[in-house]
């Protein structure tokens, strides 16, 4: 009677919060494999990734940062710049700067990185070869003497860190 709406009638615009097209001259940076999404073949791009489906085959991405989510399922070789695993792998993980292994993943492979990170409860079979980034900017910021290693103290985080 008084404007009064429907109980059946729903009020997107009251709901749903607008959407800002993003800045001129900003593009989108990061691509996304959705969990219903199968692939099977070679995978680059030149945009960050996030991997929620499934991948067999070969990933290469040597200058971007890809993550495997928690619903990603990946059975190939992976090679990028930064690497983070949510969900699981099965192959070589190659991460020029870092690779980071959550407490949900379940990797199944070796790792080469420069550095690493295994948050407690993540599972992980394989090995692991660590080697120093010959990278211009981090070479002027580290010690040319070798690997470091930091483990939390007792009652820290869980995170163990290695840098080399």
């Amino acid at each position: 009677m008084f404007n009064k709406k429907k109980d059946d009638e729903f009020d997107y615009a009251k709901e749903e919060p607008p959407v800002e097209s993003p800045p001129e001259g900003r593009k989108r940076t990061t691509s996304v494999i959705g969990p219903t999404l199968k692939f099977k073949g070679e995978l680059s791009a030149n945009e960050d990734l996030i991997i929620e489906g499934e991948i067999e085959g070969i990933i290469a991405h040597q200058e971007k940062n890809l993550t495997v989510g928690r619903d990603g399922r990946v059975k190939a070789d992976i090679a990028a710049r930064k690497v983070e695993i949510y969900g699981n792998v099965e192959g070589d993980v190659r991460g020029e700067e870092i690779v980071k292994i959550m407490k949900s993943a379940i990797v199944k492979g070796n790792i080469y990185c420069g550095r690493i990170v295994m948050e407690d409860g993540a599972q992980f079979s394989g090995s692991i070869e660590m080697s120093q980034n010959k990278s211009k900017d981090q070479s002027k910021d580290k010690p040319s003497s070798g690997k470091t290693t930091s483990l939390p103290l007792p009652d820290s985080s869980k995170n163990v860190e290695s840098a080399g």
